[in-house]
Protein backbone atom coordinates (compact mmCIF):
# COMPACT_ATOMS: atom_id res chain seq x y z
CA UNK A 1 0.00 0.00 0.00
CA UNK A 2 1.05 3.64 -0.59
CA UNK A 3 3.01 5.70 1.74
CA UNK A 4 4.03 8.84 -0.03
CA UNK A 5 4.32 12.43 1.17
CA UNK A 6 4.12 15.20 -1.38
CA UNK A 7 5.83 18.67 -0.75
CA UNK A 8 3.66 21.72 -2.08
CA UNK A 9 5.89 24.79 -0.82
CA UNK A 10 9.34 25.25 0.81
CA UNK A 11 9.50 28.71 1.95
CA UNK A 12 9.13 30.69 4.95
CA UNK A 13 7.01 33.87 5.56
CA UNK A 14 7.99 35.43 2.90
CA UNK A 15 7.69 33.95 -0.92
CA UNK A 16 10.34 33.43 -2.88
CA UNK A 17 10.70 32.58 -6.78
CA UNK A 18 10.21 28.96 -7.73
CA UNK A 19 9.30 28.79 -3.69
CA UNK A 20 5.58 28.57 -2.13
CA UNK A 21 4.04 28.54 1.43
CA UNK A 22 3.95 25.57 3.17
CA UNK A 23 2.05 22.93 1.85
CA UNK A 24 2.14 18.94 2.21
CA UNK A 25 -0.43 16.22 1.27
CA UNK A 26 0.52 12.79 2.70
CA UNK A 27 -0.94 9.71 0.25
CA UNK A 28 -1.96 6.58 2.61
CA UNK A 29 -3.99 4.13 0.69
CA UNK A 30 -6.79 6.05 -1.30
CA UNK A 31 -6.45 8.93 1.29
CA UNK A 32 -5.04 12.14 0.94
CA UNK A 33 -4.03 13.99 3.78
CA UNK A 34 -3.32 17.49 3.37
CA UNK A 35 -0.85 19.29 5.95
CA UNK A 36 -0.77 23.23 6.01
CA UNK A 37 -2.60 25.00 3.40
CA UNK A 38 -0.30 28.27 2.93
CA UNK A 39 -0.98 30.66 -0.21
CA UNK A 40 -1.34 29.33 -3.47
CA UNK A 41 -1.65 25.55 -2.32
CA UNK A 42 -4.63 25.18 -4.98
CA UNK A 43 -2.59 26.14 -7.52
CA UNK A 44 -0.20 23.63 -6.31
CA UNK A 45 -2.40 21.01 -6.57
CA UNK A 46 -3.51 21.71 -9.97
CA UNK A 47 0.41 21.70 -10.67
CA UNK A 48 1.06 18.39 -9.41
CA UNK A 49 -2.09 17.25 -10.73
CA UNK A 50 -3.25 16.29 -6.95
CA UNK A 51 -6.88 16.28 -7.10
CA UNK A 52 -7.93 18.02 -4.35
CA UNK A 53 -11.75 16.67 -4.37
CA UNK A 54 -9.90 13.03 -3.21
CA UNK A 55 -8.37 15.51 -0.09
CA UNK A 56 -10.32 13.91 3.54
CA UNK A 57 -8.22 15.49 6.45
CA UNK A 58 -6.80 18.76 6.39
CA UNK A 59 -4.68 19.65 8.91
CA UNK A 60 -3.44 22.88 9.87
CA UNK A 61 -0.08 23.79 12.18
CA UNK A 62 -0.74 27.00 13.44
CA UNK A 63 -2.31 30.49 12.27
CA UNK A 64 0.69 32.31 10.64
CA UNK A 65 -0.37 33.33 6.89
CA UNK A 66 1.91 31.37 5.58
CA UNK A 67 0.53 27.88 6.67
CA UNK A 68 -2.91 28.68 6.14
CA UNK A 69 -3.67 31.95 3.77
CA UNK A 70 -4.41 29.12 1.15
CA UNK A 71 -7.31 27.49 3.19
CA UNK A 72 -10.12 29.38 2.04
CA UNK A 73 -9.72 29.44 -1.20
CA UNK A 74 -9.28 25.68 -1.35
CA UNK A 75 -12.30 25.62 0.07
CA UNK A 76 -14.44 27.49 -2.01
CA UNK A 77 -13.26 26.28 -4.74
CA UNK A 78 -14.46 22.69 -3.49
CA UNK A 79 -17.79 24.16 -3.13
CA UNK A 80 -18.02 25.76 -6.60
CA UNK A 81 -16.68 22.61 -7.73
CA UNK A 82 -20.12 20.38 -6.06
CA UNK A 83 -18.10 18.77 -3.33
CA UNK A 84 -20.36 16.55 -1.19
CA UNK A 85 -18.02 14.59 0.45
CA UNK A 86 -17.68 15.63 4.44
CA UNK A 87 -13.96 17.51 4.92
CA UNK A 88 -12.77 17.47 8.26
CA UNK A 89 -10.45 19.96 9.65
CA UNK A 90 -8.00 19.97 12.55
CA UNK A 91 -6.05 23.35 13.65
CA UNK A 92 -5.59 25.69 16.25
CA UNK A 93 -8.75 27.67 18.54
CA UNK A 94 -10.03 30.56 16.23
CA UNK A 95 -9.20 28.72 13.02
CA UNK A 96 -12.92 28.30 12.84
CA UNK A 97 -13.84 31.96 13.82
CA UNK A 98 -11.43 33.42 11.03
CA UNK A 99 -13.29 30.80 8.28
CA UNK A 100 -16.86 31.80 9.31
CA UNK A 101 -16.20 35.30 9.11
CA UNK A 102 -15.27 34.78 5.34
CA UNK A 103 -17.91 32.54 4.52
CA UNK A 104 -20.06 35.40 6.31
CA UNK A 105 -18.83 38.28 4.38
CA UNK A 106 -18.89 36.09 1.20
CA UNK A 107 -22.53 35.02 1.49
CA UNK A 108 -20.88 31.21 1.63
CA UNK A 109 -22.91 28.31 2.01
CA UNK A 110 -21.08 25.37 1.55
CA UNK A 111 -22.14 22.52 -0.40
CA UNK A 112 -20.48 19.81 2.14
CA UNK A 113 -19.96 19.37 5.93
CA UNK A 114 -16.53 21.34 6.95
CA UNK A 115 -16.07 19.34 10.89
CA UNK A 116 -13.40 21.46 12.33
CA UNK A 117 -11.53 20.02 15.37
CA UNK A 118 -9.28 22.38 17.76
CA UNK A 119 -6.05 20.73 19.04
CA UNK A 120 -4.04 21.55 21.94
CA UNK A 121 -0.74 22.30 20.44
CA UNK A 122 0.88 21.80 24.29
CA UNK A 123 -0.17 18.10 24.41
CA UNK A 124 0.70 14.58 22.93
CA UNK A 125 -2.82 13.10 22.00
CA UNK A 126 -4.48 11.11 19.46
CA UNK A 127 -6.76 13.58 17.62
CA UNK A 128 -8.04 11.21 14.54
CA UNK A 129 -8.30 7.85 13.08
CA UNK A 130 -9.58 5.84 10.14
CA UNK A 131 -8.86 2.67 8.86
CA UNK A 132 -5.39 3.39 7.83
CA UNK A 133 -3.68 5.35 10.53
CA UNK A 134 -3.79 7.24 13.75
CA UNK A 135 -2.56 10.70 14.21
CA UNK A 136 -1.56 12.54 17.54
CA UNK A 137 -0.73 16.29 18.01
CA UNK A 138 3.14 17.11 19.02
CA UNK A 139 3.76 20.35 20.83
CA UNK A 140 5.54 22.95 18.78
CA UNK A 141 7.32 26.00 20.97
CA UNK A 142 6.52 28.73 18.34
CA UNK A 143 5.66 32.88 18.45
CA UNK A 144 1.79 31.78 18.48
CA UNK A 145 0.45 27.99 19.38
CA UNK A 146 1.80 25.30 16.90
CA UNK A 147 0.54 22.22 16.29
CA UNK A 148 3.14 19.32 14.72
CA UNK A 149 1.50 15.99 13.99
CA UNK A 150 2.44 12.47 14.03
CA UNK A 151 1.32 10.26 11.64
CA UNK A 152 1.41 6.50 12.50
CA UNK A 153 0.18 3.42 10.16
CA UNK A 154 -2.19 0.93 12.40
CA UNK A 155 -0.03 -2.33 12.72
CA UNK A 156 -0.59 -5.11 9.88
CA UNK A 157 -2.26 -8.24 9.52
CA UNK A 158 0.06 -11.61 9.56
CA UNK A 159 0.98 -12.48 6.18
CA UNK A 160 -0.26 -16.70 5.73
CA UNK A 161 2.21 -19.09 4.43
CA UNK A 162 -0.15 -20.92 1.34
CA UNK A 163 2.30 -24.22 1.18
CA UNK A 164 2.10 -24.28 4.82
CA UNK A 165 -1.83 -23.82 5.47
CA UNK A 166 -3.84 -27.18 5.64
CA UNK A 167 -6.69 -27.41 3.04
CA UNK A 168 -10.11 -26.65 4.43
CA UNK A 169 -9.58 -23.67 6.46
CA UNK A 170 -12.88 -21.56 6.68
CA UNK A 171 -12.89 -17.54 6.17
CA UNK A 172 -13.23 -17.07 9.81
CA UNK A 173 -9.83 -19.09 10.54
CA UNK A 174 -7.95 -17.90 7.89
CA UNK A 175 -8.81 -14.54 9.44
CA UNK A 176 -8.12 -15.44 13.16
CA UNK A 177 -4.56 -16.91 11.24
CA UNK A 178 -3.95 -12.81 10.09
CA UNK A 179 -5.21 -11.53 13.44
CA UNK A 180 -1.99 -13.50 15.29
CA UNK A 181 -4.43 -15.66 16.77
CA UNK A 182 -4.69 -19.20 16.32
CA UNK A 183 -7.20 -20.97 14.16
CA UNK A 184 -10.01 -22.44 16.56
CA UNK A 185 -12.15 -25.81 15.81
CA UNK A 186 -15.55 -24.02 15.09
CA UNK A 187 -17.44 -26.90 16.99
CA UNK A 188 -15.29 -27.35 19.86
CA UNK A 189 -13.47 -24.47 20.14
CA UNK A 190 -9.85 -26.16 20.18
CA UNK A 191 -6.75 -24.92 18.71
CA UNK A 192 -6.78 -26.53 15.11
CA UNK A 193 -4.06 -24.64 13.64
CA UNK A 194 -1.06 -22.88 15.81
CA UNK A 195 -0.18 -19.25 14.36
CA UNK A 196 3.20 -19.31 14.70
CA UNK A 197 3.53 -22.86 12.53
CA UNK A 198 1.54 -21.00 9.05
CA UNK A 199 2.12 -16.98 8.81
CA UNK A 200 4.76 -14.67 8.51
CA UNK A 201 5.02 -11.91 10.14
CA UNK A 202 3.46 -8.79 9.09
CA UNK A 203 4.82 -5.70 6.66
CA UNK A 204 6.59 -2.95 8.52
CA UNK A 205 3.39 -0.04 9.56
CA UNK A 206 5.38 3.43 8.52
CA UNK A 207 5.17 6.47 10.40
CA UNK A 208 5.74 10.35 9.27
CA UNK A 209 6.40 13.14 11.71
CA UNK A 210 5.62 16.84 10.37
CA UNK A 211 7.64 19.25 13.17
CA UNK A 212 6.50 22.91 12.17
CA UNK A 213 7.74 26.10 12.80
CA UNK A 214 9.62 25.45 16.64
CA UNK A 215 12.45 26.15 18.63
CA UNK A 216 14.62 23.66 18.76
CA UNK A 217 12.95 21.31 21.25
CA UNK A 218 15.14 17.48 22.42
CA UNK A 219 11.83 16.53 24.56
CA UNK A 220 9.87 16.04 20.90
CA UNK A 221 12.52 13.05 20.05
CA UNK A 222 10.94 10.87 22.43
CA UNK A 223 7.51 11.64 20.82
CA UNK A 224 9.01 10.90 17.35
CA UNK A 225 12.03 7.65 17.78
CA UNK A 226 12.40 5.52 15.29
CA UNK A 227 9.95 8.00 12.88
CA UNK A 228 10.53 6.61 9.48
CA UNK A 229 10.47 9.95 8.10
CA UNK A 230 10.99 13.63 10.01
CA UNK A 231 9.99 16.74 8.44
CA UNK A 232 11.85 19.42 10.54
CA UNK A 233 11.51 23.38 9.79
CA UNK A 234 15.41 24.29 9.31
CA UNK A 235 14.83 28.11 8.59
CA UNK A 236 18.55 29.24 9.19
CA UNK A 237 22.23 28.32 8.68
CA UNK A 238 23.43 27.49 12.27
CA UNK A 239 25.39 31.12 12.19
CA UNK A 240 22.03 32.57 12.27
CA UNK A 241 21.47 30.47 15.75
CA UNK A 242 20.71 33.71 17.38
CA UNK A 243 18.35 34.38 14.83
CA UNK A 244 16.55 31.38 14.99
CA UNK A 245 16.27 31.73 18.96
CA UNK A 246 14.51 35.34 18.30
CA UNK A 247 11.93 34.03 15.91
CA UNK A 248 11.24 31.11 17.19
CA UNK A 249 12.49 28.75 14.70
CA UNK A 250 15.12 26.22 14.11
CA UNK A 251 18.59 25.74 11.87
CA UNK A 252 19.52 23.15 9.58
CA UNK A 253 21.89 21.79 12.58
CA UNK A 254 19.27 21.33 14.58
CA UNK A 255 16.99 20.02 12.74
CA UNK A 256 19.56 17.28 11.60
CA UNK A 257 20.54 16.66 15.82
CA UNK A 258 16.59 16.17 16.39
CA UNK A 259 16.69 13.60 13.94
CA UNK A 260 19.60 11.69 15.03
CA UNK A 261 18.22 11.78 19.18
CA UNK A 262 15.12 10.24 17.94
CA UNK A 263 16.82 7.50 15.53
CA UNK A 264 14.71 8.49 12.25
CA UNK A 265 15.58 7.14 9.34
CA UNK A 266 15.16 10.16 6.88
CA UNK A 267 15.10 13.43 7.54
CA UNK A 268 13.43 16.30 5.01
CA UNK A 269 14.46 19.96 6.21
CA UNK A 270 12.16 22.54 4.61
CA UNK A 271 11.00 26.36 5.48
CA UNK A 272 13.72 28.14 3.75
CA UNK A 273 14.43 31.77 4.74
CA UNK A 274 14.19 34.04 1.33
CA UNK A 275 17.89 35.01 2.44
CA UNK A 276 19.18 31.34 1.08
CA UNK A 277 19.02 31.39 -2.64
CA UNK A 278 21.00 28.44 -2.97
CA UNK A 279 20.05 25.76 -0.29
CA UNK A 280 22.68 23.01 -0.53
CA UNK A 281 24.88 25.03 2.13
CA UNK A 282 21.42 24.44 4.42
CA UNK A 283 21.88 20.48 3.07
CA UNK A 284 25.33 20.57 3.94
CA UNK A 285 25.45 21.47 7.13
CA UNK A 286 22.31 19.16 7.95
CA UNK A 287 24.37 16.05 6.86
CA UNK A 288 27.48 16.55 8.82
CA UNK A 289 25.03 15.61 11.67
CA UNK A 290 22.51 13.28 10.23
CA UNK A 291 23.54 11.65 6.70
CA UNK A 292 20.07 10.87 5.33
CA UNK A 293 18.54 13.87 4.90
CA UNK A 294 17.18 15.73 2.20
CA UNK A 295 15.99 19.42 0.94
CA UNK A 296 11.96 19.17 0.90
CA UNK A 297 11.60 21.45 -1.90
CA UNK A 298 8.70 21.79 -4.24
CA UNK A 299 7.02 18.81 -6.70
CA UNK A 300 9.58 16.28 -4.27
CA UNK A 301 7.66 13.10 -3.56
CA UNK A 302 8.87 10.53 -0.97
CA UNK A 303 8.01 6.88 -0.74
CA UNK A 304 8.13 5.20 2.37
CA UNK A 305 8.89 1.74 2.02
CA UNK A 306 7.39 -1.13 4.18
Amino acid sequence: MEFELRILGSASATPFLNRHHTAQVLTVGNHLYLIDCGEGTQERLIEHKVRHQRISTIFISHLHGDHFFGLFGLISTMHLQGRTDALQLFGPVGLDDILTTQFRYSNTQLSFELNFTPVNSESHEQIYEDKYLTVNTLPMRHRIPCCGYLFREKPKRRHLVKDRLPVGLTPKQLHQLTLGEDALDETTGQVLVQNSDVTSPPSHSRSYAFCADTLYTESLAELIQNVDLLYHEATFLDDMRERALTTHHSTARQAALLARKAQAHHLLIGHFSSRYRDLDPLLREAQVIFEPVELATEGKTISVPE
